[in-house]
């Protein structure tokens, strides 16, 4: 589909789905949301398609302009899954669209190579650290056990983490950045994944529980790149399985409020709180159930709102679901993608989220035209 027939389907679509909220309260965030826009093409020079992490910048650096929108791919041109290698910058004001980095799929600091996941973030020192779950035939069948990469904000690679502890960085990461020091959360969703083809008494692909999430403790000197001084495993035994359409199914969204770090746990659909994340020296396991089922359908990013709620995104429809973590009472839902092409209408459409820095549109991307878009005031 040429990019002006995108925008014109688009269009036809935001007619409706503008009027498509679902139930909200007076005090719901998403209620005041309403219009629908694209932004721009995500699609690189090289042809990468399924556009995962969404990324706003925190602070002018190198070639990043404060505000502009990071999304990296998770499919190279060839539309196989876990080998996306690139990373694009979109400045919203302008919506001009601009290669920031691309890797070789096969990099050998890395193992298993290049397929970079919804783990990434940007830091205000202007680092910018990106996950990797890597694959060479776009199945789970040869899943590498991947890596974080850490490029400079010129979009040149600087240094690769890489370890026992590091198995396929997969979803959002929660971030404090005190600028010469970050804490960073990021969940691993591969350790020792069965094939799509093993099924349970469902039918389904067979669920392990080995996921983790990580908190990563950075010290950055002027100059010189992260370095990782701690390391703590805060939540495991989550649950993670293999799957012939979307890949992976594992922890995904990561929203810290307080010292409360919110997980989806996509596979068990539900959100979850890991209490006193910031400090604690054990993992909580699985934590306390905030909210399960209803409007959540396979929830996937996660970001805190300034009135303290949570937002996510809905793998298997398209929209998004605000929740209050107080007392998990899931307040809204609305229709950001209802391309009839899928079943429910924007099923497996949605993935990464953002604020922007103003709180005034959610950016979000669309893995079916391969674009980011927003939804504002």
């Amino acid at each position: 589909m040429s990019f002006k027939a995108v925008l014109c389907n688009f269009a036809a679509v935001a007619a409706v789905t503008a009027l498509s909220a679902g139930p909200a309260s007076a005090e719901s965030m998403l209620q005041g949301f309403k219009r629908l826009s694209t932004v721009a093409s995500t699609i690189p020079n090289n042809g990468d398609l399924n556009p995962y992490a969404v990324f706003v910048a925190p602070a002018f650096s190198g070639v990043i302009q404060k505000g502009d929108v990071l999304v990296d791919n998770f499919n190279n041109g060839k539309n196989l899954q876990g080998t996306g290698a690139s990373i694009v910058l979109v400045n919203p004001e302008t919506r001009a669209m601009k290669l920031f980095a691309k890797l070789p799929q096969n990099l050998s600091q890395c193992p298993g190579g290049i397929g970079l996941s919804t783990a990434m973030a940007m830091l205000r020192s202007g680092w910018v650290i990106v996950g990797s779950t890597p694959s060479t035939d776009g199945t789970t069948a040869t899943k590498g056990q991947g890596c974080l990469l850490v490029f400079d904000s010129n979009g040149k690679l600087a240094t690769v983490w890489a370890d026992a502890e590091i198995n396929d960085p997969w979803g959002n990461m929660a971030v404090v950045d005190k600028g010469d020091s970050a804490t960073l959360f990021i969940s691993m969703s591969g350790f020792d994944v069965l094939s799509a083809d093993i099924k349970d008494k469902k039918g389904e692909s067979v669920t392990v529980r080995k996921a983790t999430v990580m908190r990563l403790q950075l010290k950055i000197a002027p100059g010189a790149p992260p370095k990782v001084v701690n390391r703590t495993v805060v939540a495991s035994g989550l649950a993670q399985r293999a799957d012939k359409d979307v890949f992976l199914i594992g922890p995904t969204g990561l929203a810290l409020i307080g010292s409360t770090l919110y997980v989806s746990d996509t596979a068990d659909n539900r959100i979850l709180a890991i209490p006193d994340a910031l400090k604690r020296t054990t993992s909580a396991g699985a934590g306390r159930t905030v909210t399960h089922d209803g409007m959540l359908k396979r929830p996937l990013a996660l970001v805190a709102t300034p009135n303290g709620h949570l937002l996510t995104t809905n793998g298997k429809n398209g929209q998004i679901v605000e929740i209050d973590p107080a007392d998990g009472k899931q307040l809204a839902a609305r229709w950001v993608d209802t391309d009839q092409a899928q079943q429910p209408p924007g099923n497996g459409d949605l993935f990464g989220l953002a604020l922007s820095p103003k709180g005034d549109a959610i950016y979000y991307v669309e893995d079916d035209t391969n674009m980011l878009a927003k939804v504002s005031k």
